[in-house]
């Protein structure tokens, strides 16, 4: 079936984002917003707006009726979902299904065995991937006797949902109760679902992942991405192709990837996340996203696919039209996520009104954004104002680009975190490449970086 109308159940620069495409396909748009977002940029480009709530997102975004009315009364042949909200919300794609609108993404099956992580582990298993030690528990005893059979440290995770919630790293036997009762408390505040499982922590992991397309028969991949730097659990820098691999270890990882792809008979874009042990060299599968990721535009930057058109191509039910044999990889690309909170107060939250939002162009620069000079930053939804991304034709030059644009993007009005960018852009170690998940925690913990100003 070809999409002529599409309904986009999100907000900010991915709804941006996915209007660009839709237009190059020459596809009519229909922006599903809030209250607070009637004004915004993307209710701008889109070709009609809906209103589907108030701005809380339990009473718009995040409403499964709201949303379907909303593409129902707009006759949208399709809905997409974007990342975050509803994306991988199984009952959203059987709500699409049952009144017959084209849901961009992966089938219900696919949802529901990989957006609960112990599915998405044994499949993994069964697809003979490795996977981290470890397993579910439902009481602090079975805690207690699986650690002591992994070692500490552990890391307890809630089984549903991601962003850091419900996680905790353990050190010891004794405090292992305490953080069990809290990661439960909080999977069951944030996601409704109090279950955990508990794995080997690993230390000096690296987090680098790997961007897969299927269309329900072939499964291909596009590359590595490292999202290594993160900042409790939320990535803030990422790069393709991932840095400081073997070639062995790369390639491994890619086959394990697509061999997971077609153990699902995997529909639509994925990504399939991995923990790399650097010590060892060896690497564990951490879950499988089925949607869009944030970081998606540097894949698209070093493979020229644009891979929302993609998703689009392989809804209609359209075969991929890509082979691997097809995919060339050009360059290195590093996106930064900026954000709208104060680095120098614990990286509050820093909603209000932009004054001046003035950001880079040239060659290798591209920025995806929702917001420009006099837009107000509401205080509902998550804090990201955009993404800066750039290309070189190495990493090097991909490092001196990034420098230079962070020196020229300016947003004032509210705080932002390009301080921070430019900080980690400048560190020694992050310019050599291949930095584990410690390396933020540990510059922010040591307090070397002024994270109140820093030269223009």
């Amino acid at each position: 079936m070809t999409i002529h109308r599409l309904l986009i159940a999100n907000r900010g620069e991915i709804a941006a984002r996915i209007i660009r495409t839709c237009e190059a396909l020459g596809i009519e748009t229909v922006l599903a917003a809030s209250e607070a977002d009637l004004d915004s940029i993307p209710a701008r480009l889109a070709t009609t707006v809906i209103c589907i709530g108030p701005p809380p997102s339990p009473r718009s975004y995040l409403s499964l009726d709201a949303v379907i009315q909303a593409a129902k009364k707009t006759q949208a042949d399709a809905i997409h979902p974007g990342y975050g909200f509803l994306s991988e919300n199984a009952a959203m794609a059987s709500a699409c299904e049952k009144n017959q609108i084209i849901f961009i993404g992966p089938t219900i099956g696919q949802l529901q065995a990989i957006g609960d992580k112990l599915k998405a582990r044994d499949n993994a298993v069964a697809a003979n991937l490795p996977v981290v030690p470890g397993g579910p528990v439902e009481s602090v005893a079975e805690a207690q006797a699986q650690a002591k059979a992994i070692g500490y440290p552990v890391l307890i995770k809630a089984v549903s949902g991601g962003g850091g919630r419900g996680m905790k790293i353990v050190e010891s036997d004794n405090a292992l109760a305490q953080a069990m009762t809290l990661a439960q408390a909080e999977a069951e505040n944030a996601f409704g679902d109090s279950r955990v499982y508990l794995e080997c922590y690993v230390a000096s992991g690296r987090h680098v992942e790997v961007q897969v397309l299927g269309d329900g028969k072939d499964v291909i991949h596009l590359g590595t991405r490292d999202c290594s730097i993160q900042r409790r659990y939320q990535k803030l820098v990422e790069e393709a192709p991932a840095p400081a691999l073997s070639p062995e270890l790369r390639n491994a990882m890619e086959a394990a990837a697509v061999t997971f792809g077609k153990h699902l008979a995997y529909r639509g874009a994925g990504t399939v996340e991995f923990l790399v042990d650097a010590a060892r060299g060896s690497f564990y599968f951490l879950e499988m996203n089925a949607r869009i990721q944030v970081e998606h535009p540097v894949t698209e930057a070093i493979t020229g696919i644009d891979l929302v058109a993609q998703q689009i191509r392989v809804a209609e039910g359209r075969p991929l039209g890509l082979g691997q044999d097809d995919i060339r990889f050009y360059g290195h690309a590093i996106e930064c996520r900026l954000n709208a909170e104060d680095c120098a107060n614990d990286f509050q939250p820093s909603p209000g009104m932009v004054t001046l939002a003035a950001f880079p162009a040239g060659e290798g620069i591209r920025m995806d954004s929702h917001i420009e000079t006099g837009i107000a930053i509401p205080p509902f939804y998550d804090s990201l104002l955009g993404k800066l991304i750039v290309w070189g034709k190495d990493r090097t030059e991909a490092v001196e680009r990034l420098q230079q644009a962070l020196s020229h993007c300016r947003i004032n009005g509210v705080a932002s975190n390009i301080v921070l960018h430019r900080h980690i852009l400048d560190d020694p170690e992050f310019q050599t490449g291949g930095v584990d998940t410690r390396f933020l925690p540990a510059r922010l913990t040591s307090g070397d970086w002024n994270l109140e100003a820093i030269d223009a």
